[in-house]
C-alpha cells in the first residue's frame, strides 16, 4: 500500500475576513425606493484566529482579491477574448458581463436554405456586405453598401433576409445556441455566422420593407442567376454604426 499521509499535511491558515454591509431600503418623500449602498470592511486575522484591525477594504486588497478569483479555474473567463491578432472583420468589442461584439463580413457567395413554403430553391447566392452585432443570446444583422470596413458614421441598411425584425434581430427558431463564457472572440463570430447561414429562412417579420422590390422574387433571381447582389435593392434604416455602440 502507498503511504499518502503527506498529501494531507498542507495547512491553510485564515489571514483575512471581509464583512459586507448593505444599507436598509428606505423610501424618500416621493415614495421612491433609494438604491441600496454597499460597504465592505476588511479584517486581518490575529495569531489567536480572531479578526483584528478593522478597516475599509483598500484598493490594494481589492486587486489581490480579484487576482485570486480570476485564478480560480471555475471562474476563468475567455468570453470574447481573442486567441491572437484581432480579426480584420472586428469593428468593436465589449467583453464585460454579457458583452457583445460588432463585426462585418464582405460580399460573398454562400449557400442559403429556404423553406419550401417560400418557393425559393436552396442554393448558392451572392450576398451584400453585412454588419453583425451579437451577445451570447441574440444577434442582429444589417446590410452595408460597398466593401470597405465601416466607420462610426457608416449608414446601415435593412438586411434583405427573412426571419429578421425591423431592428435587425434574428429569429433563430429552434437553433441550439451554444455560446458560454469560455467562447473566445474568433469562435463567437464564427458560431453566429454559422447559426445564421445554416438555418432555414422561413418568413418575414415586422411591417416594413426588407428591400425595394419583392423579397421572394429577389432571392429567386439570386439563386437562378448567380449575379452579384444588387445593392440598389437595399433600404436605409435611419441608423449608423455608432448607434449600435452603447
Amino acid at each position: 500500500m502507498t503511504n499518502v499521509s503527506q498529501t494531507f499535511n498542507e495547512q491553510y491558515l485564515p489571514v483575512k475576513a471581509l464583512l459586507i454591509y448593505q444599507s436598509v431600503e428606505q423610501e424618500n418623500d416621493n415614495y421612491e425606493h433609494k438604491p441600496k449602498e454597499v460597504y465592505v470592511e476588511s479584517y486581518d486575522i490575529g495569531k489567536n484566529g480572531k479578526p483584528i484591525n478593522a478597516h475599509p477594504l483598500s484598493v490594494k486588497e481589492m486587486v489581490a482579491l480579484s487576482e485570486i478569483l480570476q485564478a480560480t479555474q471555475e471562474l476563468k473567463n475567455n468570453y470574447l477574448q481573442s486567441k491572437g491578432v484581432l480579426s480584420p472583420k472586428l469593428v468593436y468589442v465589449h467583453s464585460q458581463n454579457n458583452g457583445y461584439a460588432i463585426w462585418h463580413t464582405p460580399p460573398q457567395e454562400i449557400v442559403l436554405f429556404f423553406s419550401d413554403s417560400l418557393g425559393i430553391p436552396s442554393g448558392k447566392v451572392k450576398i451584400p456586405t453585412l454588419l453583425w452585432k451579437a451577445t451570447r443570446d441574440s444577434v442582429q444583422v444589417f446590410a452595408l453598401k460597398g466593401k470597405a470596413k465601416p466607420t462610426a458614421d457608416t449608414a446601415l441598411y435593412y438586411a434583405p433576409f427573412f426571419n429578421l425584425s425591423q431592428d435587425g434581430r434574428v429569429c433563430m427558431g429552434t437553433v441550439n445556441i451554444q455560446i458560454d463564457r469560455q467562447t473566445c472572440l474568433e469562435d463567437f463570430m464564427a458560431k453566429w455566422e454559422s447559426y445564421f447561414f445554416n438555418s432555414y429562412f422561413t418568413h418575414t417579420l415586422g411591417n416594413y420593407r426588407h428591400c425595394k422590390g419583392n423579397l421572394i422574387q429577389l432571392w429567386q433571381e439570386q439563386v437562378a442567376t448567380g449575379r452579384d447582389f444588387p445593392q440598389d435593392e437595399l433600404i436605409k434604416n435611419g441608423r449608423t454604426l455608432k448607434d449600435l455602440i452603447r
